[in-house]
């Protein structure tokens, strides 16, 4: 049982997190912060907080366990605003979707406090953003990863291990060099191809019209275009080198069935769709994790 959760960010990742901490009686209370005063309002107003705070620095004050859900890219101004209150013994999580930008921004700013800190990502979400839409089942069955430092202190690794698994979650364990290298292949490459399939569906004359016809093929590759804007920026440019790298192993790929569609090479072209094939029901079947658990 915590006492208090500061939650910085007040959007569905740390919404959902503290509505399920309440739900599973792990804290008592929860004082939330956000930069839009109105959204901390509706927070409180939703249930979601307790305590309303001016300032990420007050959120933080006597909490025992922080939560800090904000897009990556305001990472380091967020440690740099609560680091004087980063200490031993009290549980610093995130939530980010990429994880090398947050360590290095938590090492320059925490720099001796850092092994307060424990890095996560849950792997969980909607294409919708905002604190209405916060649920205390989101984490339930999901993974979390976590990507602690070498100086992180194993007793609030595990504290944060508890915590989420708490919350329904299976929790894993990698590097965040790792963390950042698998999730540019399963997350942020989809992402990217999927904002630019849609980019290039509304630039052709007939575009409205196509989409008029589109079915259940469409609406499942196409889901998760309708992402938050703001935070798949920040995602796309903080992991920019890793989704490149998948970016251009995608192209090789897509460019080799391209060359036998041109070269009426039927053979070729239905062992490439087969082998694809046969990968995608191998992992729906029996979706496998080769990291490590804590």
């Amino acid at each position: 049982m915590f006492n208090q959760l500061g939650l910085i960010g007040c959007g569905l990742m740390g919404g959902s997190f503290a509505l399920a901490l309440k739900k599973a009686g792990l804290v008592k209370r929860v004082v939330g912060y956000s930069k839009s005063p109105s959204t901390v309002e509706k927070a409180r107003r939703l249930g979601v907080i307790d305590v309303a705070a001016e300032s990420a620095l007050l959120a933080v004050s006597g909490s025992d366990i922080v939560l800090i859900a904000v897009p990556v890219a305001a990472s380091e101004g967020t440690f740099k605003s609560i680091r004087h209150l980063v200490n031993p013994g009290v549980l610093f999580m995130d939530v980010g979707s990429t994880k090398r930008d947050v360590v290095d921004a938590a090492r320059r700013v925490l720099k001796e406090r850092v092994p307060s800190f424990v890095p996560a990502h849950p792997i969980a979400g909607r294409e919708v953003a905002g604190i209405e839409h916060a649920d205390p089942t989101l984490y339930q069955g999901r993974k979390v990863i976590l990507t602690p430092l070498q100086q992180t202190d194993p007793v609030l690794v595990q504290k944060a291990t508890d915590v989420w698994a708490a919350v329904g979650c299976q929790v894993l364990k990698m590097s965040p060099e790792h963390h950042d290298a698998a999730f540019a292949a399963v997350s942020h490459l989809p992402h990217l191809l999927a904002f630019a399939y849609m980019n290039a569906m509304a630039e052709q004359p007939a575009g409205q019209e196509y989409l008029s016809l589109a079915g259940p093929g469409f609406r499942d590759f196409s889901r998760i275009a309708a992402s938050d804007a703001t935070i798949w920026r920040d995602i796309l440019l903080s992991n920019r080198e890793e989704i490149l790298k998948q970016s251009e192993t995608f192209r090789r790929a897509l460019e080799d069935l391209e060359r036998q569609m041109r070269d009426w090479n039927g053979p070729t072209l239905e062992g490439l769709i087969d082998t694809a094939s046969t990968s995608r029901s191998q992992w729906q079947l029996s979706p496998k994790s080769t990291f490590s658990r804590l």
